[in-house]
């Protein structure tokens, strides 16, 4: 099922675009229910079948809208898996958290639930919750700001892919799901990376929380470091394939472009357990949004893509034209995955599908220099709260120490400006997402800094990050490690707010 990669003028007047979404306003034009479809399907991963998920829209894959659209129509599970969907980077005021049931209920096959709500400008997403993600149940959920200017829209949805079973995963993982009584189905595949040891013994304090900074964002200073006396690492998970919008570099996806014309690069994270650097090579790509909020424009050879997090990116076709790859290398790893822009008549060469080198991993170099073009007010915050994040034997991984279930709500009132300090002592990496909120980041180790506004951000080993938001609508919204085996396994909270 493929992705729309639509230029402006398409998309303001309608042609490919105009059946991109059944809104209430600005569209003009009814479609009967369902708005959305999640059906499985076969797909062809480098020669050999596998049975995946898609989620259609209208107008194909995902959905597309403008500044100012509601997203208004049923969901309809017509799969044979039960399924969950969230709405990932969306802010809903409380008369639409009412009608939208943000974090959602789980549909049986066959069963339908209704969208009703304001849609959220950026690059956003949507996926399971179920673990399934892994399976492909995801896709694009962009909605253009009212001042992209000129520019064509290329969406590039990342992926991991196994054949393994779910439950093959789990079990070499080591672990268990922890969300078994709570509502939370789990569907994962993969294997455990031989060697590794999640016993969590010998976890030593917090340290310096990494407190000092390198002076600019450059991939080369991505390293491995330590975490309580034992090696950080990454890619627990031995993945079969790496997908951008469904496709492995055997086979890439060419998207065609104007010679002179600018990009704007909607690069999407859906995966499972991998973070990836993104690059393209042979342009200069600059970085105006994070998780769909504008930043402050930063240039850099490579930039760090979190499981969960999306990047915008700018960058200008030459005159002359040519074949342009956008890639996706994973982290401590030569392995990669992308697509091709292309000007007419351009030839494309083939990619390898490994690198020369492998990435090293991701750390905070490049989040340390994001700013927000529209940050929070300046404020005190009202309450601060400390976010343990632990590793612990069998698999489990915990917030404060308890696993999902086991603790009480962390309790807010709505309109309080709240601080998290998340302090990460484990062996891995742990982008954390807040739904139904933006945060901005506020402080990395003991530095404090306004940086980017965000909805997920990566906690490395033997690091702390500081974020602030303001609490929204009343309710009960998950908090968890976007790693979703981590999740899967206990690291989930609550936030409450009353």
């Amino acid at each position: 099922m493929p992705i729309p990669n639509l230029s402006r003028r398409a998309f303001l007047a309608g042609g490919a675009a105009a059946g991109a979404l059944a809104v209430s306003g600005g569209w003009n034009r009814a479609f009967a229910a369902p708005l959305l479809t999640v059906e499985s399907l076969t797909l062809d991963v480098n020669g050999k079948a596998a049975k995946v998920f898609a989620v259609k829209g209208p107008a194909g894959e995902g959905i597309f809208a403008k500044e100012g659209d509601r997203l208004s129509g049923a969901v309809l599970n017509a799969s044979d898996t039960p399924a969950v969907m969230h709405w990932h980077g969306q802010i809903f005021a409380p008369p639409d958290q009412d009608r939208a049931r943000p974090d959602g209920g789980e549909l049986a096959p066959g069963g339908t639930d209704q969208g009703d709500f304001l849609l959220t400008p950026g690059t956003h997403w949507m996926h399971s919750h179920t673990l399934s993600e892994q399976q492909l149940l995801a896709a694009p959920l962009v909605t253009r700001e009212a001042d992209a200017g000129e520019v064509q829209d290329v969406v590039v949805m990342l992926h991991d892919f196994s054949f393994r079973s779910p439950e093959e995963i789990l079990a070499r993982l080591g672990g268990s799901s922890a969300h078994g009584g709570h509502g939370m189905g789990v569907t994962m595949q993969g294997m455990a990376m031989p060697g590794m040891d999640h016993s969590g013994h010998g976890m030593g304090g917090m340290g310096a929380m990494g407190g000092g900074m390198p002076a600019s964002p450059s991939a080369g200073q991505m390293g491995h470091g330590m975490a309580g006396g034992m090696m950080a690492h990454a890619n627990d998970v031995d993945y079969d394939a790496f997908l951008a919008n469904r496709r492995t570099l055997a086979d890439p996806e060419t998207v065609q472009v104007e010679k002179g014309g600018r990009v704007r690069l909607r690069i999407i994270n859906g995966g499972t357990a991998t973070a990836f650097f993104i690059s393209v090579p042979s342009l200069k790509p600059r970085c105006i949004a994070v998780d769909g909020s504008p930043c402050v424009p930063v240039e850099a050879d490579a930039f760090p893509l979190a499981q969960g997090q999306r990047i915008d990116l700018i960058v200008d076709i030459p005159t002359g034209g040519g074949a342009f790859p956008v890639l996706a290398q994973v982290e401590a790893s030569p392995r990669r995955t992308g697509l091709v822009l292309a000007t007419a008549g351009a030839s494309v060469a083939r990619i390898a599908e490994s690198a020369d080198r492998p990435q090293g991993l991701v750390d905070l170099t490049f989040e340390a220099h994001l700013a927000a073009t529209k940050p929070l007010a300046p404020r005190k915050a009202d309450r601060i709260v400390p976010i343990m994040l632990g590793e612990e034997a069998g698999y489990r991984w915990t917030i404060n120490g308890r696993i999902y279930g086991e603790a009480k709500p962390f309790e807010v009132s709505s309109g309080e400006r709240v601080e998290l300090t998340f302090m990460n002592p484990t062996t891995m990496s742990h982008p954390m997402h807040l739904h139904g909120h933006h945060f901005q980041v506020v402080g990395i180790g003991g530095r404090r800094f306004p940086g980017a506004v965000r909805d997920t951000v990566m906690v490395p080993p033997q690091m702390s990050v500081t974020i602030a938001f303001d609490a929204g609508a009343k309710g009960e919204w998950f908090l968890h490690c976007h790693h979703l085996y981590h999740m899967a396994t206990g690291m989930m909270a609550v936030v409450k707010v009353a």
